[in-house]
């Protein structure tokens, strides 16, 4: 291990409990280049990059991304490619992401219908329920309605018991 290695040693060693995130802000902190922390670290320099370009646009420090620049994804029908991974992953594009209001984490129901792949959101998903309940329902009734009504006559049924 050459010096600096040694050196990269000692700051990561303070952060063991940390993310690998978090030990490629220190050493960028440090003065090391992004290639240095992404060979000793034995990740991509992609990632490395994407780390360092987030903490500056979150401090202020760059501008917008040219997705949130530009104008607004693609029409409702419009389409666009993207790449399945090894394992297995999409990744939907971020004008995509601002459009529908998604965030990291959000649930998204996925179907298969005729070949094809539907990715919904979850208020899309409940909007096709009720649309599908909808058309059941007789125009002009509120199941709310009758439901309040039918726990209000079985309460009194109660009571007179």
């Amino acid at each position: 291990m050459g010096v600096p290695a040694v050196q990269m040693q000692e700051i990561v060693g303070r952060l063991a409990s940390e993310s690998k995130s978090a030990k490629i802000r220190a050493l960028n902190k440090a003065g090391y280049s992004r290639s240095e922390i992404a060979n000793f670290l034995g990740c991509r320099y992609q990632f490395v990059r994407n780390v360092l370009v987030d903490e500056a646009r979150k401090a202020g420090e760059l501008g917008p991304t040219r997705a949130a620049a530009a104008e607004p994804g693609p029409a409702p029908s419009e389409s666009m490619k993207v790449k399945l991974d090894d394992e297995g992953c999409i990744v939907i594009p971020p004008s995509v992401r601002a459009r529908l209001g998604l965030k990291a984490g959000d649930a998204l129901i996925v179907s298969v219908e005729d070949g094809e792949l539907h990715l919904l959101t979850m208020a899309a998903a409940a909007r096709k329920v009720q649309a599908m309940i909808r058309r059941y329902i007789p125009e002009g009734v509120s199941l709310v309605d009758e439901l309040i009504e039918d726990r209000r006559r079985e309460a009194e049924a109660e009571d007179r018991e």
